[in-house]
């Protein structure tokens, strides 16, 4: 069984013990161990259960690659499931259970999935749920959600913090390994900024554990120098307990950072995850030891040979007492020494290769270790722990020759690059017959914007496996054992027949098996990436770092192809899970969409102003009076607007500045209309599309300068359309020269509205605001009293309107002066509902009311805004198509209710006859749809069959209790048809 040894063990510390539980039952370990380490110390060598057959599972690996020793660590708000125990440091008062079992980890009844494996092939579920149909939705889905995932999901808030921060390099290397640390170094000295991140809390990689010289000294104590030389020096940034999670394009790499999670509870923030721009990422990160795919291969004690290495060197734990290693290679022997060193024994060393001759089999030969060749593991025996193993001929079916007792499997079957970060940006991989391996071609290298490659991998991540290839890579002296070649076995013995097939494991979390991909090359998946869905191969949490080249090399075989033709699956990231607290950083609680505030919100909360939500902003509804109700403020607010002077709080408005010498020519291609021939200091209304053609976004353009406009956007739209903006600008038309910049915070904005409007200006005084001077859709730039201020004379009320905008900093003096002398004239200011509802009285439309995503201009009778005179416009292919120019297509019109009445919003006009799935046509829906103070009745617009050839018609919409309202057809603006009012 697994112990703790009474001596060694590189990275603890035994004065300093650490007491946590397992499933509630009181352990210790000591500071410096993994959770991994401190259970198999413990004697704790059964850690969950498997996902499919719920089969007994504990340690494979020692690191990232661990797929089965998943935990839930901690509880109530620090509760967080699918914890790697391998890669959890032990602190003080851990608190750890086990996951995918019941009623307990050592009986658990979904263990009878394993007797009836036959039945849960690869696809079964495919097969399984397909009729009869009504099931569905009451059998098949409830079992599925009740046996989908593994650990507790959390049910209070993370009590945590957690941050984002942002950085930039020359050089960042990914692993603090003998390849990273030297590739660091001969970047730092070049006076490159470097960062370097290991996402182990410890340096050196596999070179302190697996011996051997560098430069002459033992690898710690190099690993001790090269740290040393690389903290003096002031360009080189070192990180620990952070790993590259992700490489993108233009050198963006995401760093994910485990500050606080060995410390719980202390000020820091838990995780932090790095935003860097690197101009070259070294890819040393490594390569992880494949398994073997034998019967028994995932029985409690079956583990990688350099994880049993790792426990042994780094924390004087033993897997077993007796040891037997199975290897295709002659890095194992490694291991088999290792196991003899801390005075344990090794049966023997089973090795498929017909002749081992390395320096490390000659090693162990010479210590009297039995090393039999050609030889394989037909079954391992046991369940909840390995009993011993029945050994065959690799060349063989699995006929057993003799049965070896032992407590724990070694097994290697040879290593794999990780390489991930040089894949995620389109780095080719090249076969390596060789060595068995995929291993980045320097040929096809990542290529940046600027055609220098991205990335660059060395040592084990480029496929220089023994500390002699990587010292000799990085210009350094080594000395380490000759070692032989590898053979190539993807299955023990070579020969298996089926039973044995059904219990060889390629993916140990989602239980694929052998026969499993054997399985779906037979019924037609040829690709690897329809297998591994089919399969669920390397879609566990470990994303197949274990499994997937050994299950593409079974694929390949079952194919009759080579491994190269079959290729890889596509790595994406992260590279590991990383938690989403860190992906939130601190957007979380009242900062995750932080409220917009203009600079007037204090004066509207005073006054007594009900909010409506709007994007990110509150805007004033109404301003309700004592007694008040919100109906009767607005139709006041409107009344008075109507009648003397309203002010409404516009600084939500979107103000995007677009500048440059190719500023026109980018806004003709956003807008449906001519931007470019816009005159300086002229307004004009535009349309936006999107590229299907459906209306994305109005409002005015304002030039301002010949190489610069402004242009506004609706409340909710700002970011969206910057963004749409800039997509364009980087991706499509980048080498343009345009500048864009969402201005829409940096302005307080008022409209100043009604026929007193002009006075109440000029009381204040300054710039010249008449006709005259500042006629309707210009603007200008002046002072109006004492405060500086850029005037437009748009109206989207239809009344005598200004709307100005000054420095957000002087926006509350502002609008207080406003107030103030405005009082003779009765000003008042108005919500949000008195301006949608004098727009509608205008037949003005609004994003979202009016627009729904399917929506086009032609819809509207915009028509007139559309240019005959440009080429091309975004969205104007696609409003050509058959369907967008189709006659039959809804327009816009206006609807009054015969006896004055209110339409319900959105309502619909049934139409003659039913669909084929038994539905009401319909021949229109009401888009807008108010209470006119104004004209004293209820007005509304909305969406017709050859509505604008219908006028005086009426139809009927659905009412409440299935009461039909009648409406007659009319024109859209209700109000001021001529514009005689706004342009005074």
């Amino acid at each position: 069984m697994s112990t703790r040894l009474s001596k060694g063990g590189r990275l603890i510390d035994r004065s300093k013990p650490l007491s946590f539980t397992f499933n509630g039952r009181p352990m210790r370990g000591f500071a410096g161990d993994t959770l991994a380490a401190a259970l198999l110390g413990g004697g704790q060598s059964l850690l969950g259960r498997s996902f499919k057959y719920h089969r007994p599972r504990g340690l494979i690996g020692s690191g990232v690659e661990e797929p089965n020793a998943l935990v839930n660590l901690g509880r109530n708000a620090r509760l967080e499931p699918d914890q790697r125990t391998t890669t959890t440091e032990l602190f003080e008062g851990l608190e750890a259970t086990s996951q995918n079992h019941w009623p307990s980890l050592e009986f658990d009844v979904g263990a009878i999935n394993d007797k009836l494996y036959r039945f849960f092939p690869a696809g079964f579920y495919y097969k399984t749920f397909m009729a009869p149909r009504w099931a569905w939705k009451h059998v098949f889905e409830p079992i599925v959600r009740q046996a989908a995932g593994l650990g507790l999901a959390p049910k209070e808030a993370d009590t945590d913090r957690y941050e984002q921060a942002y950085n930039h390099c020359d050089v960042l290397v990914a692993g603090g390994g003998v390849a990273g640390l030297a590739a660091a170094l001969e970047a730092g000295r070049a006076g490159k900024r470097v960062i370097v991140m290991e996402q182990t809390a410890h340096w050196g990689g596999r070179a302190p554990v697996d011996g051997g010289l560098i430069e002459g000294m033992a690898p710690e104590a190099w690993v001790s120098s090269a740290l040393q030389a690389l903290e003096k020096m002031e360009n080189v940034t070192l990180m620990t307990r952070t790993m590259v999670a992700g490489h993108h394009n233009h050198g963006y790499v995401i760093g994910y950072q485990r500050v606080a999670d060995h410390t719980p509870g202390d000020t820091r923030p838990r995780h932090r995850l790095w935003r860097i721009r690197a101009g070259e990422l070294i890819v040393a990160s490594g390569a992880i030891e494949r398994p073997l795919a034998f019967a028994g291969n995932d029985v409690p004690g079956v583990m990688l040979a350099s994880a049993v290495r790792d426990y042994l060197v780094n924390w004087a734990v033993s897997p077993g007492d007796r040891v037997v290693v199975v290897t295709n290679n002659d890095d194992a022997y490694r291991t088999a020494l290792a196991v003899l060193d801390a005075g344990l024994s090794v049966p023997a060393i089973l090795d498929a290769r017909e002749a081992a001759a390395g320096d490390l089999v000659a090693e162990a030969r010479a210590r009297g270790i039995k090393v039999m060749t050609g030889r394989a593991v037909a079954k391992v025996l046991g369940g909840k722990a390995v009993t011993g193993v029945e050994v065959c001929a690799q060349a063989g079916e699995g006929g057993v020759i003799e049965t070896i007792a032992c407590d724990c499997v070694a097994m290697s079957g040879g290593w794999s690059p990780v390489v991930h970060l040089w894949s995620h940006v389109g780095g080719k991989l090249i076969w390596d017959e060789a060595q068995a391996m995929f291993r980045p071609d320097p040929a096809q290298a990542p290529i940046g914007p600027d055609g220098a490659p991205m990335a660059r991998a060395v040592g084990a991540a480029n496929g220089a496996l023994t500390l002699s290839e990587i010292a000799a890579e990085a210009g350094l002296a080594a000395t380490a054992p000759a070692e032989g070649p590898l053979a190539p076995v993807w299955i023990m013995p070579a020969g298996a027949k089926d039973k044995l097939k059904y219990k060889a494991f390629l993916d140990f979390q989602n239980d694929v098996k052998v026969s499993d991909v054997q399985l779906a090359a037979r019924e037609g998946y040829e690709s690897v990436e329809h297998t591994k869905r089919y399969t669920t191969l390397g879609m566990a949490s470990d994303q197949g770092k274990l499994s997937n080249i050994n299950g593409l090399a079974i694929l390949s075989d079952a194919l009759g192809q080579p491994i190269p033709v079959t290729g890889t699956t596509t790595f994406r990231p992260p590279y590991t899970p990383i938690s989403f607290g860190a992906i939130a950083g601190e957007a979380r609680g009242e900062l995750f969409q932080p409220l917009r505030r203009t600079p007037m919100q204090g004066w509207h909360e005073a006054n007594g102003a009900h909010w409506e939500p709007v994007g990110l902003w509150r805007r004033p509804y109404c301003y309700p009076r004592t007694g008040e109700s919100h109906r009767a403020a607005v139709n006041r607010e409107i009344t008075n607007t109507r009648t003397n002077v309203g002010l409404l709080d516009a600084s939500t408005l979107g103000k995007i500045l677009v500048k440059g010498p190719d500023a026109g020519r980018f806004l003709d291609m956003l807008y449906t209309n001519l931007m470019s021939t816009l005159p300086v200091g002229k307004c004009r209304y535009g349309l936006m599309c999107n590229e299907n053609g459906f209306l994305s976004d109005d409002g005015v353009v304002v030039r301002l300068a010949e190489d610069t406009f402004l242009c506004h956007t609706t409340s909710g739209g700002a970011d969206r359309i910057h963004a749409h903006m800039e997509d364009w600008l980087q991706c499509e038309w980048w080498d343009w020269k345009v500048y864009t910049a969402n201005l829409t915070e940096q302005f307080a904005q008022v409209a100043v509205v009604g026929p007193k409007a002009r006075k109440l200006l000029e009381k204040l005084g300054g710039m010249d605001v008449s006709k005259e001077a500042l006629p309707f859709m210009t603007f200008a730039e002046g002072e109006l009293g004492g405060i500086p201020a850029r005037v437009f004379r748009i109206s989207f009320s239809g009344e005598l309107s200004y709307e100005i905008a000054v420095p957000a900093n002087m926006g509350l003096a502002f609008w207080e002066k406003l107030v103030a002398a405005g009082a003779e004239f009765g000003v008042m200011p108005y919500g949000t509902e008195a301006l949608h509802v004098m727009r509608a009285e205008k037949g003005f439309i609004m994003i979202g009311d009016e627009t729904d995503g399917t929506v086009i201009p032609q819809d509207l009778g915009l028509g007139w805004a559309i240019s005959k005179k440009k080429a091309d416009y975004l969205g104007k292919r696609a409003q050509e198509r058959v369907d967008m120019a189709r006659p039959d297509r809804w327009k816009l019109v206006g609807l009054e209710t015969l006896d004055g009445s209110v339409l319900p919003d959105g309502v619909y006009a049934p139409a003659e006859g039913f669909n084929e799935n038994g539905q009401r046509n319909t021949q229109g829906r009401v888009t807008s749809t108010y209470y006119s103070p104004t004209l004293k009745r209820g007005i509304a617009m909305g969406l017709v069959l050859h509505g604008p050839d219908r006028m005086g018609e009426v139809i009927e919409f659905a009412g409440d209790k299935g009461a039909l309202i009648k409406a007659r057809i009319v024109d859209p603006c209700f109000y001021d048809k001529a514009g005689e009012k706004a342009d005074v």
